[in-house]
């Protein structure tokens, strides 16, 4: 983020998008699709996040895409996250944990998403094991999906949300207090006020926040700014459709990620 910018491109192969490519609903077309975005965005970009249920969808063959799409950003040196969203207890974490974040797994990535709702402590398997081979896990927070608020702004001035961003916080105190931890958060980019009205300081969190929302989702870069205020810094801000409409061109879409950036 230091040396590119704030900027993870989402790479979410959509059947319609695969359409205004030009490209079949396939392996190949995912092929195709994956590794023209990072081509055109490696560059510029410090993470790419390619949604993982639009690989799954093709069965093996969709996963391989997604594997050799993992190891081409590596070479590439760009970031991934893989946006998988998982969460589960025992030994089932473990099995998640082991696939997305250990060494010499073909889905590692340098870091997942995670969903805690069943208990934040549940993502122990993940969170150590990020923890120890040099990758992240991103941790959801505080969506911006109008069903989120059904869940995650319950409690009060202890919120659902609130109490994620401090487990983090908490995980995140084994590092240097100048050191973005292993624990990231997910926290759209469109939530508004609620950061504010939940009483949730992001800046003390000291670990990089994932906001998804910026561009076609309607967040703009000085939005972002007053939604996250002090926390800013930490911010990869996420955009998807926003450049991805700009293709097939590989010359479009590297122009549609440097003005994003520069709005960042």
């Amino acid at each position: 983020m230091a040396a590119r910018g704030p900027l993870c491109v989402g790479i979410d192969p959509h059947p319609g998008l695969l359409a205004a490519w030009g490209l079949t609903d396939s392996p190949q077309g995912l092929r195709t699709f994956s590794q023209t975005v990072l081509e055109a965005v490696a560059p510029l970009a410090a993470a790419i996040k390619p949604q993982v249920a639009l690989y799954e969808r093709h069965g093996s063959a969709g996963l391989a895409a997604l594997e050799e799409l993992l190891a081409a950003s590596a070479q590439a040196e760009v970031l991934t996250i893989a946006d998988a969203k998982r969460g589960d207890i025992g030994s089932t974490m473990a099995g998640y944990a082991d696939a997305w974040l250990r060494d010499g797994s073909s889905l590692a990535a340098d870091s997942v998403t995670l969903s805690p709702y069943l208990g934040f402590e549940s993502l122990r398997p993940a969170l150590d094991l990020a923890a120890s081979s040099g990758r992240g896990v991103f941790v959801l927070a505080l969506t911006s999906n109008p069903e989120g608020a059904s869940v995650q702004h319950v409690g009060g001035s202890e919120s659902v949300a609130w109490r994620i961003v401090r487990a983090a916080t908490l995980e995140n105190q084994r590092y240097a207090a100048d050191a973005l931890g292993s624990v990231g958060l997910v926290v759209g980019a469109t939530v508004g006020s609620a950061l504010t009205d939940l009483g949730i300081d992001l800046a003390a969190v000291h670990g990089p926040i994932l906001a998804p929302g910026l561009g076609a989702q309607g967040a703009t870069g000085a939005d972002m700014r007053a939604t996250f205020g002090p926390a800013y810094p930490a911010v990869l801000a996420t955009s998807s459709r926003g450049i991805l409409a700009a293709g097939p061109d590989l010359l479009a879409l590297r122009e549609a990620t440097a003005q994003t950036l520069l709005g960042l």
